[in-house]
Order: C-alpha cells, then structure tokens, then sequence
C-alpha cells in the first residue's frame, strides 16, 4: 500500500488535476471533466486532513507544541496558497496557531532561506522564497512564496493582489467551515476578510464561510483567466532569462547591480 502523500505533494497534485480539467473542457470532454472533478474533491478533502493533522502540533492539541517558525510559516502559505505579506502570516498564525509569531522574524528567514539555498542549491524539499514581479522579474516587496510551487503561481501581475486576496479567503473559509469549532480570533479574521468582498457578510461583525466561498469565487471568475495568462506568460519568461535562484529570489535589481558594479 502507497504511503499517503504529504502536504506538498497533495498541492502539487491538486494544482495538475485543475489543469487537466481545463484541458478536458477546452476539448469538450465533459465526462472526463466530471470525472477529474471527482478526483480533484477527493484530493482537497486528503489535502485539508494532511492539513489539520500537521496543525494540531501547534494548536493546543497533542504535546501543545509549536513548530519551528520556518515550518509553521510553510503551514500558513499552505494553507492560503498563495503568496502573502509578513502582516497576513502573522494575523493567519494568531487566528489557528499557538506560540507567538512576530512580522519581523519572516524578514530575517527569507534572507536565511536564500543564503542557504546559494550555499547549499536544492538541499532542502522547500524553500520560503519572494514572489516575483511580472514585468521585471524581481522580488516583490513583501510577499513570500513557497518554492515547491508552480513558477507562474510565484509570478504577481497588474491583477493579482486582488486574484490572491480572493484565492485566500476561499481557502480560509473552506478551513473554516470544516473546523467544528471555530476559535473567535479565526472567525474574527473570516470577517475582516470578508469585509473586503462584496456581498461576501450579511452584518458587520458576521461572515459565514459559504457565503465567503460564495462572493469570493463570483468575483474570481471576472478576472482569474486574464490573471493567469499574464502569469504563465512571465513563468515562461522567467524560465528562459533567470537562473534556479533568480527564479526564486529574484532577478538583481538595477539599484543591486550599480552596488555590484
């Protein structure tokens, strides 16, 4: 019997079902569509319990024992998937973590993630890395990625702040919605998200994870396909003009490269 796949592996795998399902309704083959899309359910409900197992180390459960900051941050970005700013990690951890989680230790472990990936390429199964500019392919300010990603998911362009905030709340409120027992901080956080979704909460102070669900994958819809172009079209950019840490650090920008020179 094969082990079980681990978080990673699930996201990855989740991330080729959805373009395999693309690829069946742009051919018009609806069954096989129908039949990815069973697939891809099961995949998210194993994905999720990988989620909440590794959780419970860090939230009060077995041991009440907190991860180490790199992999409770890696949890997080997991758990959004989608690049996020040091300030959304943080309200994320204090909303489903233990322990305490501070904005300006993510700077320091960015620059360690990358000082050890020059050092030592590859040597680790992922790497907290920046997302990346669309046009110019430098790091952008603020925002950590998971390496293990697809490159274009690591590409930002002129739509995806908006694509990414509605991406996350889609995935927190399917969190949400399957946790028995919400913590009032998580749902705190579920209104404060929702409050920047039209018809996304019915009252202010309240949100409710499908009507989240809801709002946000409206809206979604309106602007997700030119997203990904803009995207895919950097990726492959990036592919061909940016070296294995470039692409997950960013191409040098012109301030660096006069300091170089």
């Amino acid at each position: 019997m094969a082990d079980p796949l681990g978080i990673e592996e699930l996201d990855q795998r989740i991330s080729e079902v959805k373009t395999e399902i693309r690829k069946a309704v742009s051919a018009q083959d609806f069954a096989q569509a129908s039949r990815l899309r069973t697939q891809l359910r099961a995949l998210e409900a194993q994905w999720h319990g990988a989620l909440e197992l590794a959780e419970s180390s860090v939230s009060g459960k077995p041991g009440n024992m907190q991860l180490p900051v790199r992999e409770t941050v890696h949890q997080i970005l997991t758990l959004l998937a989608v690049p996020a700013a040091p300030r959304t990690i943080v309200a994320v951890h204090a909303a489903f973590f233990a322990g305490e989680l501070a904005g300006s230790q993510l700077t320091y472990l960015r620059r360690d993630e990358e000082r050890s990936f020059r050092t030592a390429p590859h040597g680790r199964p992922y790497y907290l890395c920046s997302a990346l500019t669309y046009d110019r392919l430098t790091a952008a300010r603020g925002l950590i990625a998971v390496s293990s990603w697809p490159l274009h998911r690591r590409i930002v362009g002129t739509l995806s702040a908006r694509v990414d905030y509605l991406r996350s709340a889609i995935k927190l409120a399917e969190h949400i919605d399957r946790t028995d027992r919400p913590s009032p901080a998580a749902q705190r956080l579920l209104w404060q998200v929702a409050a920047g979704i039209p018809n996304a909460s019915a009252s202010f102070g309240d949100a409710r994870p499908a009507s989240v669900i809801e709002a946000a994958t409206a809206e979604l819809s309106v602007h997700d396909d030119d997203d990904r172009v803009q995207r895919e079209q950097a990726a492959r950019r990036a592919r061909k003009q940016l070296g294995d840490a470039e692409q997950l650090f960013g191409a040098p920008t012109l301030s660096a490269v006069r300091k170089a020179g």
